[in-house]
């Protein structure tokens, strides 16, 4: 697989892919949208751009990829060097297309732009989603048509019957009024007896929380003489954190909270080493029997 195909699997899973030394690729959920001049619906999606400054190596990149081809850190690491080099002679002359993620040109100031793939949604709960197209609704326009003009002298001789059912009708739109308004007054004066009688009980309510929602203490450990962890996960809700290092301690890690990324994401450690190749060795062994997710991480 080549580095872009990497970038694309890790950006269903992560927020955020940098390629150390060159730039991040970072993710931002959106909700549907609605384009209403075409009649067209778009499902949520994870709207992509570049950041050409997230330039350090995190080690995610390169322990996917040490994971996939079964290499270590280091040669996964000289790997993304040489694409990344490759990547840069060409934008020179021309343009690099990164998998299904977009393309990167460099403009007259020699900075990247970037234009993501349109056609690519890298949201998981949107899978098997498109855009859909809506037909339109035409409205049904009744056809209003005048009254024949009465001629002048037709006007003017009303037959005495016609006069006497306009009056009758009038007495009876009166009466007809009359007791309509007695009827709404009554229904007036018992919807304000029921709003009366609603505030009373409102005000006499009271409230009781018997089980009051506990604090969480974030503890964050940080041991003398220890420079790197194995990362198990990083979780945007801190509750999330503390049940992994739960879980992580019922199956014998000495777990911990590392604190938090550069995203605000609260890290969560398997246990942290002294020594790199201790880390590194652990790592192999956890990536085989626990998490093929994890990652060395060095501070």
């Amino acid at each position: 697989m080549t580095l872009a195909n990497y970038i694309n699997d890790l950006l269903y899973r992560y927020d955020c892919v940098i390629v150390p030394n060159f730039g991040g690729f970072v993710t931002t959920k959106i909700g549907a949208k609605l384009n209403a001049s075409k009649n067209t619906f778009y499902p949520p999606k994870k709207q992509l751009t570049f950041n050409a400054y997230l330039q350090h190596n995190d080690g995610l990149l390169a322990n996917h990829i040490a994971s996939v081809e079964k290499v270590s850190f280091e040669k996964a690491t000289e790997k993304i060097s040489i694409e990344v080099d490759r990547w840069k002679n060409l934008l020179e002359t021309t343009f690099v297309k990164v998998d299904e993620v977009g393309t990167l040109t460099l403009n007259e100031e020699k900075q990247l732009i970037f234009e993501p793939n349109k056609n690519s949604n890298f949201l998981v709960e949107s899978f098997g989603l498109s855009e859909t197209e809506s037909k339109e609704i035409k409205r049904f326009k009744e056809e209003i048509k005048t009254l024949p003009r009465v001629e002048e002298e037709t006007k003017k001789v009303i037959p005495i019957f016609v006069k006497r059912a306009a009056v009758a009708a009038a007495v009876v739109g009166i009466i007809y009024t009359g007791w309509n308004g007695i009827q709404n007054k009554q229904q007036e004066e018992k919807l304000a007896n029921q709003e009366k009688s609603l505030e009373k009980k409102i005000q006499s309510a009271t409230f009781v929380i018997d089980n009051p929602l506990p604090t969480i203490n974030l503890n964050v450990i940080k041991e003398e003489g220890i420079n790197f962890y194995i990362v198990a996960g990083a979780f945007q809700v801190v509750e999330n954190a503390v049940k992994k290092v739960e879980e992580l301690k019922n199956q014998g890690f000495d777990a911990k909270i590392i604190g938090k990324n550069s995203w605000g994401l609260t890290q969560v450690a398997f246990d942290g080493y002294t020594t790199k190749e201790k880390a590194r060795k652990e790592l192999l062994r956890i990536k085989e029997t626990i998490s093929e997710d994890a990652w060395l991480l060095e501070k």
